[in-house]
């Protein structure tokens, strides 16, 4: 079987056993959850949680035990000058101390005399610490709090990644609905012109009416087919743009197929679909809005490297103990009289770059905080702008719902009147024209009733659990 063939029959059969003549029905539902399984820009927003957990595990490295061996040798002319050999294990631990063992093994004619050691080696064990600058924060322990929150980010990140998808293919299918429900407008009077075209032609056969008469209605069903032809090609490239929303398993792009046709009864259950029903949107959780978490998140890590570069105006006082042995295997053997041991202490005079350091974390504390407040209050009054609209919309498509039934029932008066020979093809024709237009805004007011809650979807952030 042909690759592309196979590809319709399986995207065929997911919607339904059905003959090959029969409409196939896309629901909204169906198809966002295509889109949000399989699309690529959906599985990208799912890498990002991989970012996080990589960067997360990067960052635990810091806290990995150590093995490192050192060995240095010298021989010149049969001279044994030196063979020095040192293996340490070190255990960092969370605050900054570092647990420390120690071999060492080191013999020659030309050894630096605190060099020498037993000639079986000399045992260590001990800790180092940091007593100021580093015992409460440190690089490594800033990396890991910044790791895990940078995890959390993630997670809003990526719902904020298919949100923006789901919500742009959200429109496209709106727009594809708004193509189908004009074509279907159009067939509607096309079919009412020819039928009124061949009533008109038998009258003129009959000599009921004038053979003008005759030509008018002819020129009623082009303009009719015309209107057809230019909806059928919005519906094509509309049925294209959705195509690019559609893929299978296996990354495999899907065709719609002409006979595949959207949800009319859509407004039943969009709001259910896109998880938006019954939102209390005056006084909603702002707070739990994604991209709120997302700079949440950012600013906490901030704050982190604000306290980071805050320790560094302490003075740097380290500190070593080793308890020293020949015999490591008798836990006697480490005496307090044999050690090996000492500190050092730094202190920059003026702490310039460290006092820059920190001025430059607060600001960028101080920036981000503004761009929260903003967000936070651009958020709300979207929400709340939004949420007015549809209230205007229902009542907008209430009035044009009035208007189509006013114009349908002119029309209709007007037939009857052309039936009874009282009225002109001229009358019939404005009358239904007006219909026409009144029908084709109706579908254009709907659509875009349609996208603004696709928007309210979209400027909440909410990630659809249910698809």
């Amino acid at each position: 079987m042909n690759r592309n063939l196979y590809i319709l029959f399986v995207f065929a059969l997911s919607f339904g056993s059905l003959k090959a003549q029969d409409s196939i029905v896309l629901s909204f539902s169906e198809y966002l959850g295509y889109v949000k399984k399989f699309h690529p820009i959906a599985k990208q927003a799912e890498l990002t949680l991989q970012f996080g957990q990589a960067n997360l595990m990067k960052a635990r490295g810091g806290f990995d035990p150590k093995i490192e061996v050192d060995n240095a040798r010298k021989k010149f002319k049969n001279t044994e000058y030196f063979d020095q050999l040192s293996t340490t294990f070190k255990i960092p631990t969370w605050y900054g101390v570092e647990l420390k063992g120690n071999f060492e093994q080191n013999n020659g004619q030309f050894l630096n005399p605190q060099a020498f050691v037993p000639d079986d080696g000399l045992y260590s064990a001990g800790i180092s610490a940091s007593l100021g600058r580093g015992l409460f924060i440190n690089k490594r322990m800033a990396e890991l709090k910044k790791a895990k929150l940078f995890m959390e980010q993630t997670k809003a990140d990526r719902d904020i990644l298919i949100n923006q998808i789901i919500y742009e293919a959200s429109v496209t299918y709106f727009n594809w609905l708004q193509a189908y429900r004009e074509t279907t407008v159009y067939n509607q009077f096309l079919d009412n012109a020819k039928l009124r075209f061949e009533g008109v032609k038998r009258s003129v056969e009959n000599g009921d009416k004038a053979a003008i008469d005759s030509v008018e209605a002819g020129i009623i069903v082009k303009n009719r087919a015309l209107g057809l032809e230019r909806a059928k090609v919005k519906f094509m490239k509309t049925s294209l743009e959705l195509s690019t929303f559609l893929w299978l398993n296996d990354d495999i792009p899907v065709e719609i197929q002409p006979n595949v046709i959207p949800d009319t009864f859509i407004e039943n259950t969009l709001d259910d679909v896109l998880e938006i029903s019954g939102l209390p949107l005056t006084d909603f959780a702002i707070e739990d809005h994604p991209k709120l978490q997302s700079l949440n998140y950012k600013y906490k890590g901030l704050e982190v490297d604000k306290r980071l570069k805050a320790n560094k105006l302490l003075p740097i006082v380290d500190i070593q103990y080793n308890f020293l042995t020949e015999t490591p295997d008798i836990a006697r053997s480490f005496n307090t009289n044999q050690y090996k041991g000492g500190f050092s202490i730094a202190f920059p005079l003026f702490l310039r770059k460290e006092r820059g350091d920190l001025r430059l974390a607060k600001a960028k504390l101080q920036d981000l905080r503004f761009d929260m407040d903003n967000a936070r209050i651009t958020i709300q009054n979207k929400v709340l702008a939004l949420s007015r609209e549809l209230a205007s919309f229902e009542t907008q498509n209430q009035l044009i719902d009035d208007i189509v039934s006013d114009y349908t029932t002119m029309l209709n008066a007007e037939e009857r009147k052309f039936s009874f020979g009282e009225s002109s093809l001229f009358l019939i024709n404005s009358r239904e024209k007006s219909l026409i237009d009144s029908q084709l805004k109706s579908i254009e007011l709907q659509n875009k009733f349609l996208i603004t809650k696709a928007k309210l979807f979209n400027s909440l952030s909410r990630n659809l659990e249910n698809l």
